[in-house]
């Protein structure tokens, strides 16, 4: 694709950037079949291409609209569009550039500035995100249906054993899954355990910086994520005492997308890049690691469970881990549905569900008719907002899948 830059951009680094990623697109428009939002509202704009031809005009000089915002906030940042790409066109950083540039350029009501303020604030701080989530519990029997569902149910606490091993694996706690599914990493602890591997998990719960990442907020993503690091360093250099530890799990595709490139979003931060790119090659998603471990103990002889695993868009498609869970599950003896459309997304992705709630639950509607259609016994997943999400609607048990092996359902 050609490019003529404005001089606004042009000489930046954004800009360079942008323009690289630009000039990569060949306009063929395979993204198009694989695009959530171009399926269900058929506008050229809505799509990965039509996007891509918005930014383009927006860094060339041209009027930058609040019909331009409204096109790039209705993408779910799924990613489906980079695995189907021929030409390997980075269309996730060139979306966060234009949205950045859009939110430079184009006022938001004060409204929809407080709503995506007050989300921020929310759902990255894990004492004020409990304290919400119990006043709702409280209020949750005098509330309408609509707004009842996405109070997620209190977790019956796991109990998590402990030993100390050689091998040691810190972990991240998360802001939103430290408070509303703790049983995903208790139940990472209690599997690694039996795999002779110790986990280590900080006792303040925080943010990795996806949330202000995703809406366009850089500075305070950046904040977020050197906290992180200064949280981890002490477990990664080695010392007199200990060697540092073996990897950094994360049992959160979505907190795992953002780590996976905390050392291409510091990089020019000069007193973090090189930790944030050690900590990048120490990231690993929970399966990359128990797929590599002897996995008999897990067997089960009793009748094998159904499970419909959904795969959330941030596993498959921007870590490119597809099928891994799967072939886990079905090592130990769990019996996989087929899903229909399943590299589609099921309309969480992040605050999305929030920000676009009648695309998000038109892709939640699609997506749990595909994950019932064969009515399994449990709907498991890797992520926790896919998690909460299809459990708003669907009839099924849906868990995170790592708790199959911690505890598989009789």
């Amino acid at each position: 694709m050609q490019t003529n830059l404005s001089n606004e951009f042009k000489d930046t680094a954004r800009g360079q950037e942008a323009d690289d990623i630009l000039r990569s697109c060949v306009h063929c428009g395979f993204c198009t079949a694989t695009c959530p939002t171009y399926q269900l509202l058929g506008d050229e704009l809505d799509s990965p291409r039509g996007r891509i031809y918005l930014i383009k005009e927006m860094l060339e000089g041209n009027e930058v609209t609040a019909s331009t915002q409204l096109h790039l906030d209705r993408c779910l940042t799924c990613r489906a569009c980079e695995t189907t790409c021929p030409s390997g066109v980075r269309y996730s950083r060139l979306i966060d550039i234009g949205r950045e540039v859009v939110e430079e350029k184009v006022a938001r009501s004060t409204s929809d500035k407080a709503k995506r303020y007050f989300l921020r604030k929310l759902i990255e701080d894990p004492k004020l995100f409990k304290l919400a989530i119990n006043t709702g519990r409280f209020f949750r029997p005098f509330l309408p249906q609509a707004l009842r569902q996405k109070i997620p149910a209190k977790q019956r606490p796991l109990f998590r054993t402990k030993s100390s091993h050689a091998r040691r694996m810190l972990v991240l706690s998360g802001c939103g899954q430290s408070v509303v599914t703790p049983n995903t990493n208790t139940a990472t602890s209690n599997v690694l355990n039996k795999l002779g591997i110790q986990l280590i998990e900080p006792q303040t719960a925080l943010c990795c910086g996806s949330v202000s990442h995703h809406m366009s907020v850089p500075d305070a993503a950046h904040q977020h994520m050197r906290r992180l690091i200064d949280q981890w360093w002490p477990y990664i250099e080695p010392s007199d005492d200990t060697e540092g530890v073996e990897a950094i799990i994360i049992t959160a595709s979505g907190c795992g997308a953002t780590v996976k490139e905390y050392g291409e979003m510091l990089k020019h931060d000069t007193a973090y890049a090189e930790k944030a790119k050690r900590i990048s090659q120490l990231a690993k998603d929970l399966c990359e690691i128990i797929a590599e471990e002897p996995l008999e103990q897990f067997s089960t002889n009793t009748k094998p469970l159904k499970v419909a695993f959904h795969s959330p868009c941030t596993l498959q498609h921007a870590q490119q881990l597809n099928s891994i869970v799967e072939r886990i599950l079905e090592k130990v003896g769990f019996q996989l549905t087929t899903i229909i459309d399943s590299h589609l997304c099921c309309g969480s992705a992040g605050t999305y569900s929030i920000m676009q709630p009648d695309l998000s639950q038109q892709l939640l509607n699609n997506k749990i008719g595909h994950l019932e259609n064969e009515k399994p016994d449990v709907i498991a997943t890797a992520n926790i907002g896919c998690q909460l999400h299809i459990a708003t609607k669907a009839e099924t048990p849906v868990m995170h899948w790592i708790e199959l092996l911690n505890e598989p359902l009789k």
